[in-house]
């Protein structure tokens, strides 16, 4: 397999992975546990100002509300850097096997042009 060749099809399969990675339209997590805790907060302001109770009362009932939140604020933080350290993981195992085909391919340039180099000397001499 020439240089030439080994850099082509390695051109066509990352631009393949780019295509599929852009592919993926879906939500993130992120995304939808920020959509989960703010629904959730409009909801318990909704019960609060439509429901007929005492201030003392509506200050408990926000008080569990606002730790019920917190709680699963803590709980979406725990699990996005749990994605964040796949994705990073991801990537090192990405980037490692680039660089070993990258090796490859100079070193495989190199041998081509040490070949060359010598098939002109010789051509030169004769």
């Amino acid at each position: 397999m020439t240089l030439m060749s080994t850099v082509l099809h390695e051109r066509e399969r990352i631009q393949k992975e780019k295509h599929s990675m852009t592919d993926n339209r879906g939500c993130s997590f992120g995304t939808v546990g920020l959509a989960f805790v703010t629904g959730g907060l409009l909801g318990a302001v909704a019960v609060l100002l439509l429901a007929p109770q005492s201030g003392r009362q509506s200050q408990e009932q926000l008080r569990g509300y606002v730790r019920r939140a917190e709680e699963s604020v803590h709980e979406l933080a725990e699990k996005a850097g749990e994605v964040v350290d796949r994705a990073l993981d991801k990537g090192r195992d990405f980037i490692t096997d680039k660089q070993a085909v990258l090796a490859e391919a100079v070193e495989t340039g190199r041998a081509a042009m040490s070949r060359e180099r010598a098939r002109l000397s010789s051509e030169k001499q004769t």
